[in-house]
């Protein structure tokens, strides 16, 4: 979902040398972890207006489509991912004291286990919010797959036309395996869904009444900026159009593929990775995914052809099966593990433990990465606590002790 004010980086940076972050929060009541539609509460400018977006040193924070959500995101380009995790920490420590007053706090993962959207949505009603009230008319944002759906996105730039194609294809090959590093959404409405992630179900299937802008959720693989305007931008305007005559949803935002286009800022976003329990475990991720992607960039694991032949399909197969099954998830693809030169078949969660132990995911200096390595997704380590069919307690038990591990910075743990 577009964020109505973007802070719009500076053009024409090279490939990693530049990145964004952005996360996504839901505002629960401390008690009852009951969603509280308030970040109208945080979002205040300086002469006291409830804004869009409001700046805060290195971070920025913003609105997103309802009220019970806040998106805290790097304010511009930065050099490092090492630095973002303590400014993250010490911005969500100062939303935490402002909620405080108001019996409310944020809560962390992709999904509110036990959210209602029916009765709980509230759409943010402030500002230059056309945008969203288009997409209420066409999709009707009272669902699970608008106002319960908390994710970090990834922004990594591209300078030109050669640039853009080589990232878009050394993306594309790592997205599938993503949801088996990073899946935290395993409950809806109190019940379990045999999916570990959740989430990106429905991003998948949230607005199947145009499916051109969901594609197959991998990108099309692309030659160049131009032919992803004419393979992936112009179906998509072509098939939303009668839809939206005013033409507001025309934009590159628009798309909702796993990884998209962002060209007034020259990045392309990763939108499919699932909220952790902290900042920690979130740029743990973060890091050993752009580390993947840049050794692919380069050539170092496989060559830019042999990315681009790797089948959409086949991808697609396989980003669900790893949403569906985490770690656990088996992989198949024969052509996917060739390239990786990883033997088949293997679990996704040891396909990502040889690619570790081969240095391709760079440091990990907080053990936050080898705890998901370890233990398996966030996800996988939730229905280890509370069992397969918990009841509303045991839910709410567990997810307080994820609202202190957003508190206090530190891993979620299995007992035991």
């Amino acid at each position: 979902m577009p964020t109505l004010d973007p802070i719009v980086p500076p053009p024409h940076i090279a490939a990693f040398t530049g990145y964004g972050i952005e996360l996504e929060y839901m505002i629960v009541d401390r008690e009852t972890l009951a969603a509280r539609p308030m970040a109208d509460v945080l979002l205040v400018d300086a002469e006291g207006n409830i804004a869009n977006e409001v700046d805060h040193d290195e971070l920025a924070w913003s609105n997103e489509l309802v009220r019970h959500v806040v998106e805290l995101k790097t304010n511009g380009p930065t050099e490092s991912l090492k630095a973002l995790e303590d400014n993250f920490h010490a911005d969500l420590v100062e939303i935490n004291r402002l909620l405080e007053p108001h019996g409310a706090c944020l809560m962390p993962t992709a999904m509110h286990p036990l959210f209602d959207p029916d009765s709980e949505t509230r759409l943010w009603p402030f500002g230059q919010n056309e945008i969203y009230a288009v997409y209420n008319r066409i999709f009707d944002c009272r669902g699970h797959g608008w106002s319960n759906l908390q994710s970090m996105h990834i922004n990594l730039p591209f300078a030109d036309d050669a640039e853009f194609t080589r990232l878009h294809a050394a993306i594309r090959a790592v997205l599938p395996l993503i949801p088996a590093l990073s899946a935290a959404s395993p409950f809806e409405e109190g019940r379990a869904t045999g999916w570990m992630d959740t989430r990106l179900r429905y991003y998948r299937d949230n607005q199947r009444e145009v499916p051109e802008i969901s594609g197959r959720v991998i990108p099309e693989a692309v030659t160049s900026i131009d032919d992803y305007h004419a393979r992936i931008l112009q179906p998509m305007y072509r098939a939303i159009a009668p839809h939206d005559p005013g033409e507001i949803l025309a934009d590159d935002w628009l798309n909702s593929r796993a990884a998209i286009a962002r060209f007034e800022r020259q990045t392309i976003e990763i939108r499919i990775i699932d909220l952790q329990e902290c900042p920690a475990a979130d740029l743990a991720i973060a890091r050993a995914v752009v580390a993947l992607i840049q050794r692919l960039y380069e050539g170092e694991i496989f060559g830019f052809d042999r990315q681009q032949a790797l089948e959409q399909g086949a991808l697609a197969d396989l980003l669900f099966e790893c949403a569906r099954r985490g770690s656990a998830a088996r992989i198949e693809h024969c052509n996917w593990l060739d390239a990786f030169g990883i033997e088949a078949p293997v679990s996704a969660g040891l396909a990502w433990r040889a690619m570790f132990d081969r240095g391709w995911l760079g440091d990990d200096p907080g053990g936050h990465l080898q705890t998901i390595l370890e233990h398996g997704t966030l996800a996988e380590r939730i229905k280890r606590r509370t069992g397969n069919d918990p009841d509303r307690g045991v839910i709410v038990e567990t997810y307080r002790e994820l609202v202190e591990c957003l508190a206090e910075n530190r891993r979620f743990l299995p007992r035991n």
